[in-house]
């Protein structure tokens, strides 16, 4: 009770007080759920997400003997099940849980070999949940190794990195009939790569090659990782209106390198090799100001590359489908923001324009969206190889032919005293379908 000689300002603060303390009791009592677990697995790590209800405490620790993982979610209860989860291709042997101290969640990940785990929580987000992300990752893994990979007789090959945007719990536009653009994506992406690959002195690389989440500047330190001359973001371009439709290819604007500079700067301690990917200068015992310097020419060079790349890939999209403008524009891409990689982003329709979203998501038009992708990048670095590469010692553009009516691949390849075979090896076909108005590179005899 409260006391009647108490003044009226003491009297209204206890009230508020005791009001206050009924609240927070209630909220207690209120255990914050976890409405679902999900599981990815990427080749150097395993991502586990619980999606809670409500935001919630938590803490993680390991053991040893054997190895587990133990994450305690306070005031929180388990209304989702984990024995659908798929953990043949991960560290995690099984999944237990418990009550801890009464009220909070003990989840036990049980260990098939030690890893390194973090965990952090991701607030509500549009149409995602409050959630709890652990990723695991693998210890003692050996680094991809790529200065042999991309060698051809002495000399490198090009390497295109492809890029597959969203991925995992980031499922990115969506269009109708349920039609993901992360799916869409990674399925172009994938024809992408066997196109490029096959084209004698090119070598394609997946950034993504499944169904998991990779940071943007995690995708950026891939491409660079990988030795890339061309970095290429596949995407599915989303938008208010329906009606909206066309290919587009992006590269980054001057504002966003200028961005990126400072941010190079302040992360040089912690990215040396970004640092050290300005040509084959070493800058350890350069000046902020002049690091700043090189960095923005390197990245003048990069975008003026980017554009040219891309105005070559805009041009043979727009011979295949409809463009939504006919011309290479630019935008603050975060993944595009590279110093010394040439990069470009590629819109492949608009996913919620009905129309295009039926052709997104046909296997036929992915495979020659692919194809026209590499006929425009193919197309650029035979009229520029780079220098030390198989394709400059090999003619770089060399000898081209238009088809006209009536040609036979077999026809060419003896008007040009030429085998099938190499012909084909070179302009990367499978088939010896030709069509009206193709280019065939004809090598060297």
């Amino acid at each position: 009770m409260i006391a009647a000689g108490l003044p009226f300002r003491l009297n209204t603060f206890l009230v508020k007080a005791i009001a206050l303390t009924l609240l927070l009791a209630a909220t207690l009592a209120q255990a914050t759920e976890v409405e679902g677990v999900r599981l990815w697995r990427a080749p150097d790590h395993t991502r586990l997400v619980f999606d809670l209800d409500g935001p919630a405490e938590h803490k993680l620790f390991t053991l040893s003997n054997p190895h587990r993982v133990v994450i305690d979610i306070s005031g929180a209860k388990l209304r989702a099940s984990t024995d659908d989860l798929s953990l043949s291709d991960t560290p995690i042997a099984g999944v237990r849980h418990a009550v801890q101290n009464k009220r909070d969640l003990r989840v036990v990940l049980d260990l098939k070999q030690a890893v390194n785990p973090r965990s952090f929580a991701l607030r509500r987000h549009e149409d995602m949940p409050d959630r709890l992300v652990v990723d695991l990752h693998d210890r003692d893994r050996v680094e991809e190794k790529t200065i042999e990979q991309v060698q051809v007789s002495g000399e490198r090959k090009i390497v295109v990195a492809i890029d597959a945007g969203h991925g995992g719990e980031d499922p990115g536009a969506l269009g109708p009939g349920g039609v993901r653009e992360k799916d869409v994506v990674l399925a172009i992406a994938r024809n992408l790569h066997k196109a490029v690959d096959r084209v004698p002195g090119f070598s394609a690389k997946l950034v993504r090659t499944g169904d998991y989440y990779i940071p943007l500047r995690g995708r950026v330190k891939k491409g660079r990782e990988m030795r890339a001359d061309l970095f290429v973001s596949i995407h599915a371009d989303a938008f208010t209106r329906k009606e909206a439709r066309g290919a587009g290819v992006y590269v980054v604007s001057s504002r966003g390198a200028t961005s990126e500079t400072a941010r190079y700067l302040a992360q040089r301690e912690n990215e040396s090799d970004l640092i050290g990917g300005v040509g084959s200068l070493s800058l350890n015992d350069k000046d902020d100001t002049l690091v700043g310097v090189l960095l923005d020419l390197s990245m003048t060079a990069t975008m003026s590359a980017s554009l040219d790349i891309g105005s070559s890939v805009l041009q043979s999209l727009g011979s295949f489908t409809h463009l939504h403008k006919k011309k290479v524009e630019q935008a603050n891409f975060s993944v595009l923001r590279n110093p010394d990689v040439p990069s470009i982003l590629i819109e492949t329709g608009f996913i919620t324009n009905p129309q295009e979203a039926r052709r997104l998501r046909d296997p036929s038009f992915q495979k020659r969206m692919a194809e026209k992708l590499s006929e425009g990048i193919v197309a650029h670095f035979k009229a520029r190889p780079p220098a030390g590469s198989w394709l400059a010692s090999n003619g770089g553009a060399g000898r081209e032919h238009t088809i006209a009516r009536g040609d036979t691949l077999s026809g060419i390849a003896a008007r040009y005293n030429v085998s099938v075979a190499d012909l084909k090896k070179v302009n990367g076909m499978a088939t010896s379908m030709i069509r009206v108005g193709q280019k065939l590179m004809i090598p060297s005899g």
